[in-house]
């Protein structure tokens, strides 16, 4: 059965490397937020007030979660980058003149956050289409080569889930039992 995002941080970060899935996640979602040095931003307000909740429970996962979230992307803008992101949108930040440093989220930390938070209906919504969009993403750009065509059949997932298990199993059982090098891997894969 599938992980759930809240608790797994090792599928959160898979769905974060999947830079196919993101751009499309991005494209449904349909936020762009501030576009500085590159990237797009948003701020601790923005993003409660996207997942309509306070800003404290966004910092309380900032918190909890602070090396995952600086991992992908969360930045704390102070000095020459503040001030440099203050003339281009002090005007749609609170207290831009009075902020010693900002807190920065891209979009990657974005749907990091999104993944974690357990409090909003909207980020509930937002990883269960993020999930759709990456099995639909790995499905187009594998050729759709899975067994089940329909990714809704209740069965999809839990097929997927073993075959990546007996695919493990069997590059493990290779390993410990065939001694052909590396070789071997795709000489009994190609075979199967």
């Amino acid at each position: 059965m599938a992980k759930d995002l809240t608790n797994s941080g090792i599928e959160r970060q898979n769905i974060l490397n999947n830079k196919y899935a993101l751009k499309r996640i991005q494209e449904y979602i349909g936020i762009e937020g501030m576009l500085f040095e590159g990237e797009y931003r948003f701020t601790k307000k923005m993003i409660a007030d996207f997942f309509q909740v306070d800003t404290s429970t966004i910092e309380r996962y900032l918190s909890s979660h602070e090396s995952e979230i600086k991992h992908n992307g969360y930045i704390l803008s102070k000095g020459k980058q503040l001030k440099e992101f203050k003339l281009q949108f002090g005007h749609l930040i609170d207290k831009a003149t009075k902020t010693t440093s900002l807190g920065l989220f891209n979009f990657r930390s974005f749907l990091n956050l999104a993944m974690l938070l357990k409090e909003s209906e909207n980020a509930q919504l937002l990883r269960s289409k993020m999930l759709d969009i990456v099995l639909d993403t790995i499905n187009q750009r594998t050729g759709g080569g899975t067994k089940f065509i329909n990714r809704r059949d209740a069965n999809y997932l839990p097929a997927a889930m073993k075959e990546s298990k007996y695919r493990k199993d069997f590059t493990s059982a290779l390993s410990r039992y065939v001694n052909m090098d590396n070789y071997k891997y795709s000489l009994f894969t190609d075979r199967i």
